[in-house]
């Protein structure tokens, strides 16, 4: 297992953090971002840990690194080292040490009332502060004291400690809702899981100004790496789950669908019954659910036929019950949904499966579990779903991908493609970029890799910087046919100078390779191009290992090829205003 993998060492990961930076800077395709870190205390080892994590999920982070626990200063009154340093993410790296007017219980309530407004003042001040840096903010909320003068009355009384804490820790997560761009890194729930015992250390608080102990410096870098990479669509997208001993107890092909352990009537099968709950939970979010079990179809189905069954058939995407190798199986639903292996994470009680998985997928993410017990946090606290933005397709997404199946079942049934697709009678709605659609394409643009021609990403900020500046051409698709909606699938982001227009992104969802939908983007991207004043368009390509099905997508339009190496290639369209517009199986819509 993968010493940075949950559930990891902490102590292993601090013993061995320059030879896991040295290993993991040789991965290829790292992508570069600058990430500020605001200190509230001492954070080097923060720095060096966060590193090592955030290279694991292939971000090659430049750090800024604020002056020692002038967080405030450094935000508020920037000398203009923060501006040139112009970060991708800044992490505001405070704790309770930061609370100047933490109560005493021989203070008048005005008093309290009066430091708990200064207190909050100061930092919201500072985060507004870091809001002018255009670029996603990462804040703490608060650990608890580790003492209690009141005792239990602290979490009562307006002068006791517990309860200032929690209407500090209130206000930052009315913040954080409140403000798009800001997202919070939960070291309250941190430092309740791990026990305020083991997360902060009196001793290297006093000795080195660490607002937490040393060895509890990995769960938290881990905890912020996770909302770091989920904001560049970096997060797992599917679960495959074994049936027996995983989504019930007992071996259903033996026991019958009546002999298996699920339901109230027993503590197994309260377990199984809540992991299907949480599950449920995931799928609601748009996580997608898929079956890899050895046994025989009819009989495993006859295990969601159950009353007490949480989860029903039609709550999985793709179910392959059969006696193949799992990791046959696993590989031909990453082939049915159009996702890569490095999408899923695999669920199997049995850890012999697990590693033959592990062997022939390594690009799968394992849950480690022991007993039906450890499944539910084994999953949780892995952070492969970490959810820094949730918009109406995630929500869709299972029914969009059931949608897709259903329309490849209909292709089998046509001798022509093209008819295919005309059956379909599919619509495309485009237009430039607008707000109300401005979080759905940030998330879009972060996250796909395949038909993504140039790798570049876009934060909140740049993505509005683009609907304002008069040099830019934006398209954005959404595809629409007799199966449903498939939202917002396909961006392209170009700028003009002079009477060139240079084609920065161009994206589009793996749901909807070859349905036509490329050429419609390019029609629009040119005429767009055009009415500003471009002449000819320039397309670049980068190759990465994950997007080589579009090296040549440009020549198959009319561009003709001016570079091309092993690592990129560039094509131009000279005449532009003489493009003929190719899209002729779908309906166009343009709104605006």
């Amino acid at each position: 297992m993968d010493i940075l993998e949950y559930p990891f060492d902490p102590a292993q990961v601090l013993q061995k953090k320059r030879s896991l930076k040295r290993e993991l800077l040789k991965k290829e395709g790292l992508i570069p971002k600058k990430i500020a870190i605001m200190s509230g205390s001492t954070i080097g080892e923060i720095k060096n840990i966060l590193e090592v994590f955030l290279l694991h999920y292939g971000i090659k982070p430049e750090f800024y690194e604020g002056e020692y626990a002038l967080f405030y200063e450094n935000l508020v009154f920037d000398d203009g080292s923060l501006a040139a340093f112009a970060p991708d993410f800044i992490y505001v790296h405070t704790s309770r040490k930061n609370l100047k007017f933490f109560p005493t219980t021989g203070d008048a309530d005005q008093a309290v009332a009066d430091g708990t407004e200064a207190d909050w003042k100061r930092f919201e001040t500072a985060f507004g502060a870091a809001a002018r840096f255009g670029c996603p903010v990462i804040v703490n909320n608060f650990d608890l004291p580790t003492h209690r003068v009141m005792g239990n009355r602290d979490a009562v009384d307006k002068r006791g400690g517990v309860h200032y804490i929690n209407e500090m820790n209130a206000r930052v997560a009315d913040y954080v809702a409140a403000h798009p761009g800001f997202y919070l890194n939960d070291i309250a729930y941190l430092s309740a899981r791990y026990g305020l015992d083991n997360w902060f250390s009196e001793s290297q608080w006093y000795l080195y100004k660490y607002a937490l102990s040393m060895d509890q410096i990995p769960n938290l870098c881990f905890s912020i790496a996770n909302i770091v990479k989920s904001l560049l669509g970096k997060n797992k997208k599917s679960l495959i789950l074994d049936l027996d001993n995983t989504l019930w107890g007992g071996v259903i092909g033996d026991d019958g669908a009546e002999g298996i352990a699920l339901g109230l009537e027993s503590p197994g099968g309260m377990a199984y019954s809540e992991f299907q709950a949480y599950l449920k939970e995931l799928s609601s979010l748009g996580i997608m659910l898929n079956v890899a079990s050895k046994n025989e179809e009819s009989i495993a189905l006859t295990g969601f036929e159950r009353s007490d069954s949480v989860l029903k058939r039609d709550d999985f995407l793709c179910f392959k019950a059969n006696w193949g190798p799992k990791s046959q199986s696993i590989a031909a639903i990453a082939n049915e949904i159009n996702i890569l292996p490095e999408s899923f994470v695999f669920v199997d009680d049995n850890p012999a499966e697990r590693e033959i998985v592990r062997q022939e997928l390594p690009a799968v993410t394992i849950a480690e579990f022991d007993g039906p017990e450890g499944m539910i946090a084994a999953i949780d606290r892995a952070g492969c779903f970490e959810v820094t933005t949730l918009s109406a397709d995630d929500v869709k997404r299972n029914e969009m991908y059931k949608e897709n199946l259903k329309r490849a079942e209909l292709e089998q049934s046509f001798g022509n493609y093209e008819d295919y697709l005309k059956s379909l009678d599919m619509r495309c709605e485009t237009g430039a970029f607008v707000p109300e659609h401005a979080e759905r394409l940030t998330q879009l643009i972060n996250k796909t890799n395949q038909f993504n021609l140039t790798t570049r990403r876009y934060t909140a900020a740049e993505v509005d910087h683009l609907m304002q500046d008069p040099a830019s051409v934006t398209v954005f698709g959404r595809l629409i046919d007799k199966f449903g909606d498939n939202g917002i699938v396909s961006a392209m982001i170009g700028h003009i100078e002079d009477d060139t227009c240079y084609v920065d992104l161009w994206i589009m969802s793996c749901r909807v390779f070859k349905r036509g939908l490329e050429d419609t983007m390019m029609d629009e991207f040119v005429r767009r191009s055009v009415e500003k004043g471009a002449k000819r368009i320039v397309g670049r390509y980068f190759a990465t290992a994950k997007n080589l099905l579009t090296r040549e997508i440009y020549a198959t339009m009319g561009f003709s090829k001016m570079k091309d190496s092993e690592t990129e290639a560039e094509f131009v369209l000279e005449d532009a205003e003489s493009y003929v517009p190719r899209n002729h199986v779908m309906e166009l819509e343009r709104l605006n």
